[in-house]
C-alpha cells in the first residue's frame, strides 16, 4: 500500500494524521505509555503535530524511540534530529512536521506539556487508514 503523500510539501512526505498515527501505533508497539497526540497547527509555526508518550525506565524511553525511528524510516523518512537518548529521561524527536517526546514518567509530570499545550486539540485514531478526529 502506498502511504499518501503530503500536500503542502512537493514531492514527499507523509500526510499529517497519517505520519501522527504512525508515530502514536510506533510507540504503542514498544509498550509505551499514555501516547497522546496534539494538533498544534493553529500554535506554533514549527510543527503540525506533537505526540507525548512514557517510558517506565530510560531503556524503555530509548527502546520507544528506537521503535519511532524504524518506523519513520521504513516510511521514507528520517528525524532530523533525536536529543536525550544517552539520559533516556527526556528523549526528543524532530520529524519535521512532527515532535515526539518521550519522557519517563516523573520527568513527564514535571514538565507537564499537556498542561502547556492545553490549548491543542488532541488527535483521537478512529479505524484503519489514518482518520483522526481533533478534540478539545
Amino acid at each position: 500500500m502506498t502511504e499518501p503523500k503530503r500536500k503542502d510539501v512537493p514531492g514527499g512526505g507523509l500526510d499529517r494524521l497519517v505520519k501522527a498515527r504512525l508515530l502514536v501505533e510506533a510507540a504503542l508497539d514498544k509498550k509505551a505509555e499514555d501516547v497522546i497526540a496534539l494538533d498544534v497547527r493553529e500554535l506554533v509555526s514549527f510543527a503540525d503535530t506533537f505526540v507525548i508518550a512514557s517510558g517506565n525506565s530510560d531503556r524503555h524511553v530509548r527502546s520507544i524511540v528506537d521503535g519511532i525511528e524504524e518506523a519513520l524510516r521504513a516510511h521514507g523518512e528520517k528525524p532530523i534530529g533525536i536529543e536525550g537518548t544517552e539520559e533516556g529521561r527526556w528523549v526528543l524527536i524532530d520529524a519535521n512536521d512532527a515532535i515526539v517526546h518521550v519522557f519517563l514518567r516523573d520527568v513527564r509530570a514535571h514538565y507537564d506539556l499537556e498542561r502547556l499545550w492545553s490549548d491543542a486539540p488532541k488527535l483521537t485514531f478512529v479505524g484503519a487508514g489514518g482518520a483522526a478526529e481533533a478534540t478539545r
